[in-house]
C-alpha cells in the first residue's frame, strides 16, 4: 500500500463542505489500505483529513514544523508525528516520505506545497503521481492561468500533463492507484 500525502487548508474558519471533503478524502485513503501523510496539524481541513483516516482505520503520519508544534496545533494522535526545524524541511520530508499527492482546495500554504512537489517533479527529482481534487471548480481560474503560461511558452505542456484532475474523492484515489500501478 502507498503513503498518500494530502495538501489542504488548516484554517478554522472554513465552510463545513470543505471539512467534509477533507474527512471523506482521509476516510477513502484509509479505506483502500493506504497511509495518510499530512502536515501534522489538527485544525481545519488538515484536522478533518486525519480524523477521516483514523475513522477509516488508517495509519497517519504527520510532519509538522516546530513553530506550529509550539502553537499547539499538532495532531498528537498521529501514529507517527515528525517535528521538523522549519517549513522547508517539512515539505522536503513530506515529498520523501510520500508515494503520491492529493491537493484539496486551500490557500497559500496549500499552493506552496502543490507547486513545490510539482516543480520537483518537472525537474525529475521524483516521479510520484499528483492529483488535484477539484469537485466544484475551485481551481478552474488557476488552471486557466496555468494554461496561459503554456500558451506563452513559460511552461512546457508536459508539465501540465503531470497533474491529474479529479472531481470526486474516489476518482482521486483511483487515479493515484492507477498511476502507482503503471
Amino acid at each position: 500500500m502507498a503513503a498518500i500525502c494530502v495538501f489542504c487548508a488548516s484554517s478554522t474558519t472554513l465552510e463545513q463542505r470543505w471539512l467534509d471533503l477533507a474527512e471523506q478524502t482521509g476516510r477513502a485513503i484509509a479505506g483502500r489500505g493506504h497511509t495518510l501523510v499530512s502536515g501534522g496539524g489538527c485544525v481545519g481541513m488538515m484536522g478533518a483529513v486525519v480524523d477521516g483516516a483514523r475513522a477509516g482505520g488508517g495509519r497517519t503520519l504527520g510532519i509538522i514544523p516546530q513553530r506550529l508544534m509550539d502553537l499547539e496545533v499538532a495532531d498528537l494522535a498521529s501514529d507517527e508525528l515528525v517535528v521538523t526545524a522549519d517549513m522547508s524541511s517539512r515539505k522536503n520530508l513530506m515529498v520523501e516520505r510520500s508515494d503520491a499527492f492529493i491537493t484539496l482546495p486551500g490557500g497559500l500554504g496549500t499552493l506552496d506545497e502543490l507547486f513545490e512537489v510539482w516543480t520537483t517533479a518537472t525537474l525529475a527529482v521524483h516521479r510520484k503521481p499528483m492529483v488535484l481534487l477539484d469537485p466544484d471548480g475551485f481551481y478552474d481560474g488557476l488552471w486557466t492561468w496555468l494554461g496561459s503560461l503554456v500558451d506563452n511558452k513559460f511552461v512546457r505542456p508536459a508539465a501540465l500533463e503531470m497533474i491529474l484532475i479529479a472531481r470526486t474523492v474516489p476518482e482521486a484515489v483511483d487515479q493515484i492507484e492507477a498511476a502507482l500501478a503503471a
